[in-house]
């Protein structure tokens, strides 16, 4: 397994997800005043805000995965479940790199 190559996808990810997340902050934010202001209009643009705020929070967690992921680098616990101890399948490592735990014990996570 190589780290530099989880270490420049982990990267990659964060400032896709930095991107992401600036983004969807402008869009909840942008201003009101170009749009016409009817009470549909309004429910709709107040939607699509929340819906934005969202993704935004999903974007951010898993933002913190990935910062996460790459202090587990540095501390070379990278690629172990945080849960067991016991290595991470590279198959589940090069799909979700940001991952903490085999898939068993993410298995235990969800149903939870």
């Amino acid at each position: 397994m190589s780290l530099e190559h989880f270490k420049r996808r982990l990267l990659q990810k964060e400032r896709e997800l930095l991107a992401d997340i600036e983004r969807l902050q402008a869009e909840a934010r942008e201003p009101l005043e170009n749009e016409v202001q009817d009470e549909v209009d309004e429910a709709t643009s107040s939607e699509a805000r929340s819906a934005a705020f969202q993704k935004s929070s999903l974007e951010f967690s898993t933002l913190q995965q990935v910062r996460d992921a790459l202090q587990r680098i540095e501390d070379g616990t990278f690629g172990r479940c945080i849960d067991c101890g016991r290595e991470i399948q590279p198959a589940r490592l090069e799909a979700v790199p940001w991952t903490p735990y085999c898939l068993e014990d993410q298995q235990k996570h969800d149903a939870a």
